[in-house]
This record gives C-alpha cells, sequence and structure tokens, in this order.
C-alpha cells in the first residue's frame, strides 16, 4: 500500500495532525494508498510557503518560467503511462482512456505556457496631451488549485499552466478519492528542479478544501467539482474579496436532427455518454433526437452500449471500468431506478452486476420526462436517457431547459440550424463533435455550472491584476 505525504515549500512532510484518509481500487474494493488529512495548520504551511516562494519565481523573466513549465510538462509525457496506471488504481479509468487524456493535457500544457510568450504582460498607449499610459499585470501571488477525482492528472494540469507562466505560486488540494497521480505530478515536478514553495501539495477532504479556500493570503481559488461546494469555495473566496473560478456540475444535452446519419450519430453519442464510465463534466446526458431518425438511432445507440465490456480498467480488454466508489454508483442506480419507476423503458443495461468493483452498465432509457432525476439532476455515469422531439427547434429549446450551462453538443448539416445552436446557454458549444478545441479554446459556464472565464487568454486575465501607469511628459519645475 503507497503512503502518500504533502508536498509543502520543496520538502515532503506528514501532516502535523488529522485523520488517517483511505483511497480504494474501485475495481477490486482494495485499499490502494493511505495518507494523513492536512488541517488548517497544514494548510497554512502550505500558503506561507506559496507566499514567501512567490516573489523569487515572478523575478525570472516570463521565458524562464517557461522553460520551467516545459521541462515539467516533457517529463510528465515520459510517465504518461506510469501516471495513467496510477488513474486507473485510484478512480477506475481504464488505462486507454487515461493515457489519451494525458497526452492531450500535456499538450495543452506546453500551449498555455506558450502563450504566455505573445501575453501583453505590460502595454503602452499614449493618450491625450502626451501622457503616456502603461498597463501593467502584475501576478496575483499565493493562489489555490483544488481539483476534482474524475481527472487527477489533466485538471492539475490545464489549471496550473497559467497560473505558473503568469508568475504565481500554487497550493493544489486534490479530491482525497484520487491524490495519488497528483502526489506523482509533484515528485516529477520536484524531479526538474522547480523552485521549492512554487508548487505545493496538500492532502486530504473538505476541511483541508475549505480551510485553503478561507485563507487571507489565497488570492485565487480554482476550484473544479460539484454545484454545492463550489458555491461554499466562491462564497469563502468572496468573502476575502479574492478571485475565484468555478467549474461546477453539469447536465449537458445533445440535440440530434434529422438529416444527419442516425448510426454514426449513435456511435459518437454513445462515446460521449459511456466513456470514463460517463464520470467527465462534459458527459453527454441529456439526448433530443428528432422523430425522424429516432428509432434508427435509438437500435444503434443500445447496440454500440453492449460493446462496453465491464472490467477493470488495467486489463486491454476493458471498455467501462467502474465507478470511482459505492457513493457514486448509488446515485446512479437511484437515477436509474426513479426513471423506470415514473415510466422510463430500460433497453439495455441498468443492473448492477454481481461482482466485486463499484461497475454499472452502459444504459439507454427512452420515454423519459422532465419529472425524472435522469432529466434534472447531473448523473455523472453510463447512462443515456433519449427523448424525441418533434423538430430540431424543439430540441434546442428543451436543451436549453436546465440550471446548467457547462456544455452542449449539436449534430445537424443545416447551417440555419448551426447558427441557432451557437444561441444554446453553454460555455462550449460543439458540432458535429464532442470534445475538441485546441489552446485558443475561452470559454465561461452558464448558470449553475460556475463563473469565471477561463481558457486562452482568459485564463491569464484571471491569473493577474492590471495596473495603470499614467506617466507625464515632464516633470513640474522645481520652485526657486
Amino acid at each position: 500500500m503507497k503512503s502518500l505525504q504533502h508536498f509543502i515549500g520543496g520538502r515532503w512532510v506528514e501532516p502535523a495532525d488529522g485523520d488517517i484518509l483511505t483511497v480504494v481500487n474501485p475495481a477490486t474494493e482494495d485499499a490502494f494508498a493511505r495518507f494523513g488529512a492536512a488541517s488548517a495548520h497544514d494548510v497554512d504551511r502550505a500558503v506561507t510557503a506559496a507566499v514567501e516562494a512567490q516573489p523569487r519565481w515572478a523575478a525570472l523573466s516570463v521565458a524562464e518560467r517557461v522553460d520551467r513549465i516545459n521541462a515539467w510538462a516533457d517529463t510528465v509525457a515520459e510517465h504518461a503511462a506510469e501516471l495513467a496506471e496510477l488513474e486507473c488504481r485510484e478512480m477506475g479509468k481504464p488505462v486507454a482512456v487515461g493515457r489519451s487524456f494525458i497526452d492531450g493535457s500535456v499538450a495543452g500544457l506546453k500551449a498555455a505556457a506558450a502563450q504566455a510568450l505573445t501575453y501583453p504582460f505590460a502595454e503602452t498607449v499614449t493618450g491625450p496631451d502626451e501622457v503616456r499610459t502603461d498597463i501593467v499585470r502584475h501576478p496575483l501571488g499565493a493562489t489555490a488549485v483544488i481539483t476534482p477525482w474524475n481527472f487527477p492528472v489533466t485538471m492539475v494540469l490545464i489549471a496550473l499552466g497559467p497560473l505558473l507562466a503568469a508568475g504565481n505560486a500554487v497550493v493544489v488540494k486534490p479530491s482525497e478519492r484520487s491524490p495519488v497521480s497528483t502526489g506523482r505530478l509533484f515528485e516529477l515536478a520536484e524531479a526538474v528542479g522547480m523552485p521549492p514553495g512554487v508548487m505545493n501539495l496538500v492532502l486530504g477532504d473538505g476541511r483541508a478544501g475549505g480551510a485553503l479556500a478561507e485563507h487571507e493570503d489565497v488570492q485565487l481559488v480554482h476550484f473544479t467539482g460539484s454545484v454545492g461546494t463550489g458555491r461554499r469555495v466562491g462564497a469563502a473566496a468572496g468573502g476575502r474579496l479574492h478571485r475565484s473560478v468555478l467549474e461546477l456540475g453539469g447536465k449537458d444535452p445533445v440535440v440530434i436532427d434529422a438529416g444527419v446519419d442516425p448510426v454514426a450519430t449513435a456511435q459518437a453519442v454513445a462515446f460521449g455518454a459511456f466513456v470514463n464510465t460517463g464520470q467527465i463534466c462534459t458527459s453527454m446526458e441529456r439526448i433530443y433526437v428528432h422523430e425522424q431518425i429516432a428509432d434508427a438511432f435509438v437500435e444503434a445507440l443500445v447496440a454500440a452500449a453492449q460493446t462496453f465490456t465491464l472490467g477493470d480498467g488495467l486489463e486491454p480488454a476493458t471498455v467501462l471500468g467502474p465507478l470511482v466508489d459505492e457513493r457514486q454508483r448509488d446515485v446512479v442506480r437511484r437515477h436509474v431506478d426513479d426513471a423506470v419507476q415514473k415510466g422510463a423503458t430500460l433497453r439495455t443495461g441498468g443492473v448492477v452486476p454481481q461482482r466485486p468493483g463499484y461497475f454499472y452498465p452502459a444504459t439507454v432509457l427512452t420515454d423519459v420526462d422532465d419529472t425524472m432525476l435522469v432529466m434534472t439532476e447531473e448523473t455523472f455515469g453510463p447512462v443515456a436517457p433519449v427523448v424525441v422531439v418533434r423538430t430540431f427547434e424543439e430540441g434546442l429549446a428543451r436543451a436549453a431547459e436546465s440550471r446548467y450551462g457547462l456544455a452542449a453538443t449539436v449534430y445537424t448539416g443545416d447551417p440555419d440550424h448551426i447558427v441557432a445552436a451557437t444561441r444554446l446557454p453553454a460555455g462550449v458549444v460543439w458540432v458535429n463533435q464532442w470534445q475538441g478545441g485546441g489552446p485558443e479554446r475561452l470559454y465561461e459556464p452558464a448558470g449553475d455550472s460556475g463563473m469565471g472565464a477561463t481558457g486562452a487568454r482568459a485564463a491569464y486575465d484571471a491569473a493577474t491584476r492590471p495596473a495603470a501607469v499614467h506617466i507625464a511628459p515632464t516633470a513640474p519645475a522645481a520652485n526657486r
């Protein structure tokens, strides 16, 4: 069993006190790792280390900071297979899926760092009367990143690139359900000589996260997780008049037009609904399909779902790993049972297998409506509820009827329908694809899915504070 430590000020340390928490392999239900949960005192030590290290880090040139980040990224890439296996053991993601996302996030880290080389940390404009104005963007100082359990490696890499490249120091608090791979990321950062105190790691549950969000010296909190916790994090940061970037839950819709290939689209939707066992913030959780192709689409979706074989993600044949733990499986089962009890038709799946591990099969439901939990609350599991609509416009309207607004996907070949899709209330809208988008992608979630723009230049805007310096052409003459 692995024993984990905190990384504070360039040293691996045990917590001052606190409970011992255990990480369980969800495929076997065996204990995989253990660690002492950080207390408020440990969090304070980590923030203090960040505050002390940050000025020296900010004093480096942008190019020097980018070089350090790139060295870390290259080392992470060399260890991508190892990191994917750790993710599999701690939260169930099949290794091939984990490797794909890790490779993509390494590329994203390097692209985000490269943007620092062209970001306008200093701009000059000349106004009336030849008064020059310099706009200087300063790093914030000590920042915090609180990451979710479903993508422990990816979410750290995505968040840290702009924060570090802009000259901030960081304290990271991963989910207590999957901290092992994050710990390894910090070992790799130490190995490439990241300066002590620039990157700090505290392990723990919501108590550590709360202490971090409430700390008076944390100037920004970047949080990804549930709506309820996000509200508390945002309130804590706001109470200090500090910034927060919140990416919270989603109930992401898919709208499928009449003119698309129903079989190819069903295969794409199956991937979007079931990959990583549906444990992605942007998983396809509400599917609205035009009645003209509905029968063929549902038939193909059921067939595709049945190809998602259950198993331990360490096995190459596994397509669908376990859910992260029993608690999450109970949520998924409750949503499906609620739908069936209220009249939904179970087309495939929906039965917990009799085997060790927190498995749940790829599940397709039809005849669903908005009285059902599976259509209104985030399921975060391998469940695809399908609603048949009479028109594309009806599909768009129903897709927009949600308190969430993280992402949406539309399949259509009609140019006018593509234009209409851009008006969906979501931070990201994909048309005729799911996922995708390069380093230029910029978005802000809508509704209960969060707040704070991120991506591309917006990530640097959030990581810096602008100051205006007005300079007159001559100083006043001295009195004689």
